[in-house]
Formats: structure tokens, C-alpha cells, sequence
């Protein structure tokens, strides 16, 4: 009987270590460096509060990962000014990366989503891919897994928010700051210049759109200013657009005033 308890006792934690064994060695540690370049220009790093990444299984939604891109925009050398061929190394070791490190235990569908510029996020726009991902193959070499987000980051500086007026008609002046999602400079005549843009404002009054009007370079750095005159009391949705006519790349902010009577 003593000898039947021991060799019970001897299958069962058999069967117990070959059972853990499986889940102990299994799982293999697996690199991935996510970088998210802004369309038509850098990389989105720390200048802009960089760019959410989140890392989850494809098929069970399980989160394997999250983080933020950190580091600079890149070198404008190498990704504005030389020729490029498709599959060429863009980011140099500076360039902002989000580097995960995920535990897989077999091939995995693999879904990334980039969310960003995180400082500006009446601007931020979501990008999503997926591919598969076998474990201790990384995702590391030349670019790592590249996304891109379009847009661009268009931020009202006047009027502000919920601004309220009294006198009729008023005279409507809208400034609006206009930069890529990587905060790259918009200038007159330079790498991203303000002549290939079009910008304009949109007035919608009592829910409907009544006008449209321009926003020109005023020689400032990235800022666009245009006017408008305003006669009925009540309030105003005013939207400010940056559009590029060649790439379709487009980016908006919103604000409201209000107007009342003397």
C-alpha cells in the first residue's frame, strides 16, 4: 500500500510539472519598436506628446501592450531630402519609438494602433494595423513596424472658446496656428510650404453653413489669420481647415462665440 501511495504520489506531480512545463518555457520574449510618421513629413516623438501605441491580440482583443513614442521628429535629411525607394531605413537612432517587449507562446495576430499627436488632441487622428508575429522574431530591424497618420495640426488661437460679444456687426478676426502632426513648421516658400496649403474657415449659424472665408500666411511661423464680418445675434460654430490639394492631407479645429445686442 506504501508503495502504491508513493508511486500515485509520483505519476501525479509528474503529470503536474509536464503540465506547468509547457506554460514555464513556452513563452518567448518578442521585441517590437513601433515608430508613427506624420504623412508628408516626420515622426511624431516627445515635441508633441508623442504618439499613443497599444499593442493587443487580433483575434481575443487581449492588451499585450501600451506606451507612448518618445525621441525626435528624425533627421530631415534623410526622410524630406534624399531619394527614398520603397523599404528604406528612415529612422535614424534618434527618431521617436515605442519599444515593446511582449511574451508569446505561438504565432499571434498582432494588431498596433497609433493614436496622436497626444498634444494636441483636438488634432489627433487613430491609425491601426495588424500582421502576424511569431514568437522571438522581432520587430525591430531597419524602421520596425511603421505607421503613418495623416492630418495636419490645426489649433485656433482666436477667437477662444465660448468668446461672447456684444455690438452689431461685428468684425470676426480667427488666427489659427497650422503645423504637421510631427510639429513640423509651415513657412512661406520653405520644406513644407504655406503656398501648397489651402486653410480656410467655416461659419455654421443656427446649424447651418452660411460662409466660408480664407485664412492667408501672415509671416509668422505656422499662423494664418483672416476675417469676417458677423451680423445676427446668436451663437457660431466656426471651423478652421488646412488642406493639401496634392495629398488630399487634411486637418481641422473647431470653436464658438456667441453675439449679442448693445
Amino acid at each position: 500500500m506504501k508503495y502504491l501511495y508513493k508511486s500515485v504520489f509520483n505519476n501525479t506531480l509528474f503529470i503536474l510539472i509536464i503540465g506547468l512545463v509547457p506554460a514555464l518555457v513556452s513563452a518567448i520574449e518578442t521585441r517590437i519598436d513601433v515608430r508613427v510618421l506624420s504623412r508628408g513629413a516626420k515622426f511624431i516623438g516627445t515635441s508633441m506628446g508623442g504618439a499613443e501605441i497599444v499593442l493587443r491580440d487580433a483575434d481575443t482583443g487581449e492588451i499585450y501592450a501600451r506606451g507612448v513614442t518618445a525621441g525626435t521628429t528624425g533627421s530631415t535629411e534623410i526622410i524630406m531630402e534624399q531619394t527614398h525607394k520603397r523599404g528604406d531605413v528612415v529612422a535614424d537612432d534618434n527618431a521617436a519609438v515605442y519599444s515593446a517587449r511582449i511574451d508569446l507562446a505561438e504565432p499571434r495576430r498582432i494588431e498596433v494602433s497609433a493614436l496622436g499627436p497626444l498634444a494636441q488632441r483636438q488634432a489627433a487622428n487613430k491609425v491601426t494595423a495588424t500582421q502576424w508575429v511569431v514568437p522571438g522574431k522581432h520587430l525591430t530591424g531597419g524602421n520596425g513596424w511603421l505607421l503613418e497618420i495623416p492630418g495636419f495640426a490645426v489649433d485656433i488661437l482666436d477667437p477662444p472658446a465660448h468668446q461672447f460679444n456684444t455690438g452689431l456687426p461685428y468684425s470676426l478676426d480667427v488666427r489659427a496656428n497650422v503645423v504637421k502632426m510631427c510639429g513640423c513648421p509651415i513657412t512661406d516658400g520653405g520644406l513644407w510650404d504655406a503656398n501648397d496649403y489651402e486653410v480656410k474657415g467655416m461659419v455654421k449659424y443656427n446649424g447651418k453653413m452660411i460662409t466660408e472665408f480664407d485664412l492667408n500666411y501672415t509671416g509668422e511661423i505656422s499662423q494664418f489669420a483672416g476675417s469676417l464680418q458677423l451680423d445676427q445675434p446668436g451663437s457660431y460654430d466656426i471651423s478652421v481647415y488646412a488642406y493639401d490639394p496634392h495629398t488630399g492631407n487634411t486637418g481641422l479645429d473647431r470653436t464658438t462665440i456667441n453675439l449679442g445686442k448693445d
